[in-house]
């Protein structure tokens, strides 16, 4: 699967929502509870797959329990993404270079008369 990455002034945005409850002295509880499911659906959906199915676990645990606000969980899946991205791609890259060589051993030589 080859899901485009999100755009990290989303995930950025996302998690300041988040820290908002803390703004609300009172109400800020309340509205974790507001927020915890509909900032997991928002995990699934902008993530998908086991990573946005296991984060928006994890995301609605972080946002539903008490004094764990603070934690940016989707700024923290999208650094892991982007770098493993890239670290997919140098690999992707090395192998393509390793392999360069032996496609032109084994191709025939084309002879100009």
């Amino acid at each position: 699967m080859n899901k485009q990455q999100p755009a990290l002034l989303l995930c950025i945005l996302m998690d300041v929502i988040g820290y908002a409850s803390f703004a609300l002295p009172g109400l800020g509880e309340f509205s974790d509870i507001v927020w915890a499911p509909i900032s997991a659906y928002i995990f699934y959906k902008t993530f998908g797959g086991w990573k946005g199915t296991f984060g928006g676990i994890f995301n609605f645990a972080e946002e539903i329990l008490p004094f764990t606000d603070f934690i940016p969980t989707f700024t923290i899946m999208w650094v892991w993404q982007y770098f493993r991205k890239k670290q997919e791609d140098k690999t992707i890259s090395t192998q393509t270079a390793a392999r360069r060589p032996m496609l032109t051993i084994l191709q025939p030589k084309k002879v100009v008369v």
